[in-house]
């Protein structure tokens, strides 16, 4: 890379905790967020388990400090509760200083008040302020109205990797010089919409996710959002600022395989960490753990394992789990999430548990950290795969 790229501040929200230090304790204390629906309006309460954020819309502005006649989604208020504690986590006191972004991704947007007077908008001209949530980048441009950003705002849905090309992004318009300083990561809440269409794929279980297990039934739907701040070196060195940890390495690939399906040898997976790693100048011996994107499912798990051994070896491939067992599959916010946890392993030298493990699979011999590990970490790859094939892979290293 011509431009280092520097990660100063991150925020969550998730199932597991309302903040980074929330999330970080229940990390350690293996306490997932995956429970009966207690919100979500639908008529398969009681089916499934979801990671739902325990909650309401209603909470969530009265903690937010904004008016009540806002037409936000749940997707932006997620997302404003981290991006506000990632900027302060920087700590940034005067957001336009510099040339500043703000990247968001989501899949959902605001689909949550889309579905729920989609029937009756004109009987309900009270309702109708909500028919302008529904555009993706809608939630985006709210999260910087509140952050009080002046500078570009952009919009990225690729599915389940979106949040990972949101942040490569943003690394690309700092190494550019067209940006010194960029948030980046991604918000979604739950929705009808998304819950139904994961059961018409069959591919949600009626129980815990299971990542990487024989025996995995698929995935359990989760809400979240979170944001990292990315800066220049130069800004590093007017303002003395150390980073939490460095952003060395990212790629994107698309095998084109299946609108909704990984090719069973995990080509895009393939292409994406090999690429990632050559942005790097890492080798694979410099990983020290991956953050899989291991969502549980039958297909995803086997071409991501694949994948794996493809990269590194049938006897070289690092410590490796999937966090999902937490949080369940957050959509367009996992590879955020996933790069927040990444960062805390890095910096407390720890590697979260692959919760749910029993039984390695039949197609390879590859068991992930099953118990909670201490050791160093310089640099996690962290991966997240979406529909269409789209692929993408980050690497994080330490300050």
């Amino acid at each position: 890379m011509s431009r280092k790229i520097a990660i100063t501040g991150m925020g969550i929200i998730s199932s597991i905790g309302r903040n980074v230090e929330e999330n970080y304790t229940s990390l350690l204390e293996s306490r997932h967020g995956i429970s009966d629906i207690e919100f979500l309006e639908t008529r398969h309460r009681g089916e499934v388990k979801l990671g739902e954020i325990k909650m309401s819309n209603e909470d969530l502005i009265s903690e937010l400090g904004i008016p009540e006649d806002n037409n936000y989604a749940r997707s932006t208020l997620l997302g404003i509760v981290a991006a506000k504690e990632a900027v302060e986590s920087a700590g940034i006191k005067n957001l336009n200083q510099y040339r500043t972004g703000l990247i968001s991704s989501t899949s959902v947007g605001g689909m949550d008040v889309t579905e729920k007077y989609f029937y009756d908008y004109e009987n309900q001209p009270d309702k109708q302020k909500y028919i302008a949530t529904h555009d993706a980048g809608q939630s985006s441009l709210a999260i910087a109205e509140v952050l009080g950003l002046k500078g570009m705002v952009s919009t990225i849905s690729t599915a389940c990797s979106s949040a990972a090309n949101a942040i490569m992004m943003g690394a690309k318009l700092i190494q550019s010089g067209i940006l010194d300083r960029v948030i980046v990561g991604g918000t979604d809440g739950l929705s009808k919409f998304t819950l139904n269409g994961f059961k018409t794929l069959m591919i949600v279980t009626d129980t815990y996710n299971t990542p990487f297990d024989n025996d995995r039934k698929g995935l359990n739907l989760g809400e979240a959002a979170a944001f990292l701040v990315l800066e220049s070196d130069e800004v590093l060195e007017k303002e003395n600022k150390k980073p939490i940890a460095w952003l060395s390495g990212y790629a994107n690939a698309n095998d084109a395989h299946h609108q909704t399906a990984s090719s069973e040898d995990g080509t895009g997976a393939y292409l994406a960490m090999e690429k990632a790693l050559k942005v790097s100048e890492l080798d694979t011996r410099d990983i020290d753990y991956i953050n899989a994107h291991g969502t549980a499912t039958p297909n995803n798990d086997l071409s991501e394992g694949t994948a794996m051994l493809r990269i590194f070896g049938d006897d070289q491939v690092p410590d490796f789990s999937s966090t999902k067992a937490f949080t369940g599959h957050t959509l367009a916010a996992a590879a955020a999430v996933e790069a927040v946890y990444s960062i805390l392993a890095i910096n407390n030298g720890v590697i979260f548990p692959n919760l749910n493990f029993k039984t390695p699979m039949q197609e390879f011999d590859l068991t992930p950290v099953t118990e909670l590990k201490r050791k160093e970490i310089n640099h996690v790859l962290s991966n997240s795969f979406g529909f269409g094939g789209n692929c993408s892979t980050l690497i994080f290293s330490k300050s």
